[in-house]
C-alpha cells in the first residue's frame, strides 16, 4: 500500500515537472541581431539618397527533436531604443519608440475621385507605438537610424519621422558624427529582450553601420 501511495506521489511530480517544462520550451524565444544596411535612392523626397539601420527580432524555432510541439508566438511585441555616448549616458535623456520595418507608413492615402486628390487619414497608421506579433522561426525587423545625402549627422527613426520638421530629419532624434551605443528593448506577451549594439557614424554613408557591442560597454539607465 505504501509502495502504491509513493509511485502515485511521484508520478503525478513527474508529470508536473513534465508540463513545466514543456511550457517553458514553448514560451518565445526570442533574440535581436543586426541586419544588413538598406541602401535606397528617392526621387521628389525629402532627400536622394538614404542609408537605414535596422535590427531583426527573431523568434527562435523549437530544436528539431522537439518540434512535435509548437513555439507560441511572440505577441504584441513593442519597445524602445535608448541613444547613448560610449560613456553610458543616454545622449537624448529618454527613450524612442520602435518602429517595425514592415508596419505601414504612417501617412495620409490618397486617392483621385472625380478629378480631385482626396486624403484620407488611416488611425491604424498613426499609432506613434506599434505592435507586431513574432510567430516561431520567423523575424521581423525593427528601425534604428537613417541617415541621408551627404550629411554628417544621423537621426533616429520611429514614426515620429514622417511629422517632424524638416521630414524625416527629426531634430529631437539628431545625432552629430561620432559613435555610439544604442539600448533596444522588446516587450512582447510572454517575454522581454535588451539588445546593446554600437552605432558608427563616423564614417562616409556607404560605411554608416551598426556593430556588435564590446564586452566593456555598458549604458546607464
Amino acid at each position: 500500500m505504501g509502495l502504491t501511495i509513493v509511485g502515485v506521489v511521484l508520478g503525478a511530480i513527474i508529470a508536473i515537472l513534465i508540463t513545466i517544462w514543456s511550457e517553458n520550451l514553448r514560451k518565445p524565444n526570442l533574440e535581436i541581431r543586426i541586419a544588413p544596411p538598406v541602401d535606397v535612392p528617392h526621387k521628389g523626397r525629402p532627400a536622394t539618397q538614404a542609408r537605414s539601420l535596422s535590427l531583426e527580432l527573431i523568434n527562435k524555432p523549437l530544436p528539431r527533436w522537439a518540434r512535435w510541439m509548437s513555439r507560441d508566438a511572440a505577441i504584441q511585441c513593442h519597445g524602445t531604443i535608448t541613444f547613448h555616448h560610449l560613456d553610458g549616458q543616454n545622449v537624448f535623456g529618454r527613450a524612442m519608440p520602435i518602429r517595425w520595418s514592415g508596419s505601414p507608413e504612417p501617412i495620409a492615402m490618397s486617392l483621385v475621385v472625380d478629378d480631385k486628390h482626396i486624403f484620407i487619414a488611416d488611425p491604424a497608421r498613426f499609432t506613434l507605438a506599434p505592435r507586431i506579433d513574432v510567430y516561431p522561426g520567423e523575424a521581423e525587423h525593427l528601425d534604428v537610424a537613417s541617415r541621408f545625402d551627404n550629411e554628417d549627422e544621423c537621426y533616429g527613426w520611429s514614426n515620429e519621422s514622417y511629422f517632424s520638421n524638416p521630414v524625416w530629419r527629426n531634430p529631437d532624434w539628431k545625432l552629430p558624427s561620432g559613435r555610439y551605443l544604442i539600448k533596444v528593448t522588446v516587450i512582447s506577451a510572454g517575454d522581454k529582450r535588451t539588445g546593446i549594439f554600437r552605432l558608427i557614424n563616423d564614417v562616409a554613408q556607404q560605411d554608416f553601420r551598426i556593430e556588435p557591442s564590446l564586452p566593456s560597454d555598458f549604458v546607464c539607465d
